[in-house]
């Protein structure tokens, strides 16, 4: 079965007035749907845009898997783990807060910032903290999460490409840029489609270049 999620339905929260902008594909924050909690382990997929010098200030997470996807820009981090780091397009972070952690996320440079941040439920809770950086991973390279039974597929496809879809329990796929047609649908810019039974699933693009992200998950 596939749902698809178009962009446009997103919730719209942040604080413009600061330079957050944020687009909600699940219920988050004060943004409450019972029927558009999660799927399977992801909790939020939220897309970030901030405006030069905005970010958001220390706050706390514990008992997620985040996983955060640049699109545009740099995205600054700091964590009360003593990690420091500038994530840019094509880096794959994953920030395990595990019993508890405190971070900054913000966007020191000089043009406009646009990252997808995607938080999981782990299989276990507790543990120690622990942030990593993959750089430009590629698309031959899935990125593993264990920890929430998950792994991320990276598509960067051509005009009139396909690409076979990992055949999986559930599957959520993300559109970053460019149109693909999935099972009959086609999807845009920031469109998603959540997937169950996934099975003998292409993706095609349909005009210009793609880029997908895929979640095969348990």
């Amino acid at each position: 079965m596939i749902s698809v999620h178009r962009s446009e339905d997103r919730y719209r929260g942040g604080e413009p007035d600061t330079g957050i902008e944020t687009r909600h594909a699940l219920s988050f924050g004060p943004f409450y749907d019972p029927d558009n909690l999660r799927f399977g382990p992801i909790l939020a997929c939220n897309e970030e845009h901030l405006a030069p010098g905005a970010g958001f200030d220390e706050h706390p997470h514990s008992h997620t898997e985040i996983v955060t996807w640049v699109v545009e820009g740099e995205l600054t981090h700091r964590d009360s783990a003593g990690h420091s780091t500038v994530v840019r397009a094509g880096d794959v972070a994953h920030l395990s807060a595990a019993a508890g952690v405190r971070h900054v996320e913000r966007n020191d440079g000089e043009g406009p910032l646009t990252f997808l941040q995607m938080w999981l439920a782990p299989l276990e809770s507790g543990g120690e903290p622990a942030y990593t950086v993959a750089p430009g991973i590629a698309d031959s390279t899935p990125y593993a999460l264990p920890q929430a039974g998950a792994m991320l597929h990276v598509r960067r496809l051509t005009e009139g490409e396909r690409t076979a879809l990992p055949d999986a329990v559930r599957l959520y796929v993300h559109v970053v840029r460019g149109r693909v047609a999935l099972d009959g649908e086609e999807l845009g810019p920031g469109d998603a489609a959540r997937i169950t039974g996934a099975e003998g699933l292409e993706a095609a693009v349909v005009a210009e270049a793609a880029e997908l992200l895929v979640w095969e998950l348990r």
